[in-house]
């Protein structure tokens, strides 16, 4: 049995098969997911697992050189927007439009869905080198 870090075994598994610029989504309870994506279902009610629960435990496992976030979320849920750039710390954010973000979310590793309800609660996260 693993005695730290990540659990879910999708989600550890999802993390080790990165490679350089791969792209891993986190997403709040309703974006979304392509068909064809990988989903990695770790909502159990609202609010429940916290958004901000899974981008901590994963950026303690998956080295990311950059991060999206949709645009809206500045004006839709700016508490949300502030904890999740001080969870990043100094990861580089760029922004597009929530439809972009939904198209850029086809060509993902993986899409983890979160319990979140508060809107716009989701990040691309692209991954970097340990090297």
């Amino acid at each position: 049995m693993k005695r730290t870090g990540i659990l879910n075994r999708p989600l550890s598994d999802a993390i080790a098969s990165m490679g350089h610029t791969d792209s891993l989504v986190i997403c709040d309870a309703g974006l979304p997911i392509p068909r064809e994506t990988r989903r990695i279902d770790l909502a159990l009610r609202k609010g429940i697992p916290a958004f901000e629960d899974v981008l901590r435990s994963t950026l303690e496992e998956l080295e990311v050189e950059r991060a999206v976030l949709a645009e809206e979320i500045r004006e839709k849920s700016p508490e949300l927007h502030h904890a999740i750039l001080s969870i990043l710390d100094d990861i580089p954010v760029s922004y597009i439009t929530h439809e972009q973000f939904k198209a850029e979310t086809v060509d993902a590793k993986a899409i983890v869905r979160s319990g979140e309800a508060r809107p716009f609660a989701n990040i691309i996260l692209y991954s970097g080198v340990v090297f």
